[in-house]
């Protein structure tokens, strides 16, 4: 593992032994790069590098426009997906592959919760990331489902992981039910357009399994 700062985002780098595996990228809540990929080489994971981004200002880096408070103690989210996306894409990116053994075979984008809303919205706006894990996404988000429908991605993705817990949408929060019913019809739509996509419905609420989930779809993305 190698870690880096850069512009107070901390970046550790997981690469692969062998030269032209593939890289991930994940945007973190807490730094849980070290435990996804120890997960990931346990449940046997093609090989692959992982580089994981955190101290993340959340709800600023990770929204892609602002909106208000949508739950009790949260804070409003100030739209910031953009410039960090192109800090990610311009700096980081660069940087951390130069640790690896060679290039990677493909890039692929992945998060959990707001993360995973992120992960596929930063295919709108970069063509270098071909495959999205949004594991337990917040797509939810107001004005994103919309947003999908009528744009195209920078990139034709080569496949869309989608997962969600079965309690998620299991909420009196008018904002947050939208959850499931979201996801699901932001799956079908790509599905409809020949994307291969697949949405996996896991037990439990948003903040259970979190590492595990997010393994799931790594693992799901790198053995297509």
């Amino acid at each position: 593992m190698i870690n880096s700062t850069t512009e107070k985002k901390a970046v550790s780098v997981f690469p692969a032994t062998f030269p032209g595996s593939p890289v991930i990228y994940l945007n973190t809540y807490s730094d849980e790069g070290q435990k996804v990929y120890e997960a990931a080489q346990a449940v046997g994971c093609p090989p692959f590098s992982l580089v994981a981004i955190s101290s993340l200002d959340w709800n600023h880096d990770m929204a892609p426009w602002d909106n208000p408070v949508a739950f009790k103690k949260g804070e409003p989210f100030i739209g910031g997906a953009d410039d960090y996306l192109r800090q990610l894409v311009e700096e980081i990116m660069p940087e951390a592959e130069k640790e690896l053994p060679g290039p990677p075979a493909w890039r692929g984008i992945a998060g959990y919760s707001l993360a995973g809303l992120f992960a596929l919205y930063a295919i709108y706006q970069t063509d270098v990331f071909s495959r999205v894990g949004c594991m337990s996404g917040s797509l939810w988000f107001p004005g994103l489902k919309e947003y999908i429908f009528s744009r195209e991605p920078k990139r034709r993705p080569d496949c869309i992981y989608f997962s969600l817990g079965d309690k998620e949408a299991k909420t009196r929060n008018p904002v947050l039910k939208t959850v499931q019913e979201n996801t699901e019809e932001i799956q079908a739509f790509y599905q409809s357009e020949g994307i291969d996509t697949v949405f996996q419905l896991n037990s439990g609420n948003h903040f259970v399994q979190g590492i595990e989930r997010t393994v799931v779809g790594i693992q799901w993305l790198l053995n297509r």
